[in-house]
């Protein structure tokens, strides 16, 4: 049973930095492509970073130079640290996993398995 987990939350001033991470239980492939996606308010989810399990990484041109996404060897823990916030970066910040490397494009693809979100606000 896969299972995601969302942390780190909270809130930070404009300017601020933040980092989320996630972790993950229950998975057993080999591939993966894994990401992080937001929903801001009144907005539908969209991606933010992505990371395969060949260590190939995205990201949405909104977050580029700001925002960095990594895992860790056992591929248990997955984070997003976040600098420069802004508010247009407020929202609910989700983790997500599917078992392939096909299309691990942030904007290409769709989590399988989902964590329950992190809200993320700056102000």
């Amino acid at each position: 049973h896969v299972q995601l987990v969302e942390s780190g939350g909270g809130s930070v001033q404009a300017g601020g930095s933040l980092r989320i991470s996630c972790t993950v239980s229950g998975y057993t492939y080999g591939s993966s492509c894994m990401g992080w996606f937001r929903r801001a308010p009144g907005k539908e989810r969209e991606g933010v970073a992505s990371i395969d399990s060949g260590g190939t990484t995205s990201y949405a041109d909104s977050v580029k130079g700001r925002f960095t996404i990594s895992q860790d060897n056992a591929k248990k823990n997955l984070y997003l640290e976040m600098n420069s916030l802004g508010p247009e970066d407020t929202g609910i910040y989700y983790c997500a996993a599917r078992p392939h490397t096909f299309d691990c494009y942030t904007g290409s693809w769709w989590g399988r398995n989902w964590g329950q979100g992190t809200q993320v606000t700056v102000s």
